[in-house]
């Protein structure tokens, strides 16, 4: 069975200096489905955190939609993207989530808490770790949306293709749910996006089982 590395930020720096990545940037059929549901949480003049932030397009949403922003990655390349994306509009966090107290570096606490692409490169321990820090900057009416690979999706068979050098561990939904559930939140929506990469996508009726990725939206019980 083979072991997973976690990415170090000398890893991600590498990554996201890539030309490649720049394509993180532009809209996609997967980011629009993310944005849709992202919309219904929005809140005008709230606190969003974009935890991972990687290239930025989900700060620059939350900027673009009237919240105060914050992006956070390990990465100083990533942060620079997010800078450089939001024309200087969301403040920067440099942070590993896994180690020390996020709270005590952040006195805000956010309305959304929203990451795409972080949990599945880290093993459970510590992406239990991760959730309880996020958590202890969420406001007590805050929504926690998390997105993660699907492990049954076709795409899994050709990341690597594209992400070269970073390993991850994909999910399936009860996973998503149990991580939620076994930190104490209350999951309130659930499902997966992007079954097909094309205008229609049978997403409600399939998407937890092959979209590409998966969703939980989750509150403070």
């Amino acid at each position: 069975m083979k072991t997973l590395t976690t990415p170090k930020s000398e890893d991600w720096n590498q990554y996201w200096a890539l030309d490649q990545t720049k394509r993180f940037t532009q809209v996609s059929w997967s980011k629009r489905r993310i944005l849709h549901v992202l919309r219904k949480y929005v809140k005008k003049d709230g606190k969003a955190l974009d935890a991972g932030c990687g290239s930025g397009f989900f700060s620059k949403f939350f900027c673009d939609e009237g919240m105060q922003t914050w992006a956070l990655d390990f990465s100083e390349k990533a942060l620079n993207m997010a800078q450089s994306i939001t024309d200087g509009r969301c403040q920067l966090v440099q942070a590993n989530l896994v180690d020390g107290t996020l709270s005590e570096k952040r006195h805000e606490r956010f309305d959304v808490i929203f990451s795409d692409g972080l949990f599945e490169h880290f093993y459970q321990s510590d992406q239990d770790k991760i959730v309880l820090n996020l958590l202890s900057v969420l406001s007590e009416t805050g929504a926690l949306i998390t997105f993660v690979p699907n492990r049954w999706s076709p795409w899994e068979l050709i990341r690597p293709f594209y992400m070269p050098g970073i390993e991850e561990k994909p999910f399936i939904l009860q996973e998503l749910l149990n991580l939620n559930e076994r930190n104490g939140m209350k999951v309130i929506e659930r499902g997966g996006i992007n079954t097909f990469p094309f205008p229609f996508s049978p997403d409600h009726l399939v998407g937890q089982f092959w979209g590409m990725l998966l969703f939980t939206v989750a509150r403070k019980r």
